[in-house]
């Protein structure tokens, strides 16, 4: 089975730093764009950033500047550096895949388990 496994999560005081990881199993034949999107309690699920197979990258405006996604393909990973965190960005923050496990599967979403950001004042 393909999974997306997240980490790095954590709490932190504003200003500070975190990075979050995602990598998926080595069992599948091509992925695709990886993103990242977060969600509140009570809020929509929103992107903050997706990186394409070659390296290509899109923020939300509230992000550009201080979260940097980038993708290591050999590993089938994906990486999200928050700076600056405030505590607006706090919420739950879940990466994204699409994913052809074989040559002539169809192409799946994937997504990972959630991690926790929290951000104090």
């Amino acid at each position: 089975q393909v999974q997306l496994v997240e980490s790095g999560g954590g709490s932190v005081q504003a200003g500070g730093s975190l990075r979050l990881s995602c990598a998926a199993s080595r069992t599948l034949f091509s992925i695709n764009d990886m993103a990242w999107y977060r969600q509140a309690p009570g809020k929509q699920r929103e992107l903050v950033a997706r990186t394409t197979i070659i390296g290509s990258t899109n923020y939300a405006d509230s992000v550009k500047g201080r979260f940097t996604i980038s993708r290591d393909n050999a590993k089938n990973a994906v990486y999200l550096q928050m700076n600056s965190l405030k505590p607006e960005d706090t919420a739950v923050y879940y990466c994204h895949a699409e994913i052809k496990k074989y040559r002539y599967s169809s192409w799946t979403d994937y997504w990972g388990q959630g991690t926790q950001v929290t951000v104090s004042s």
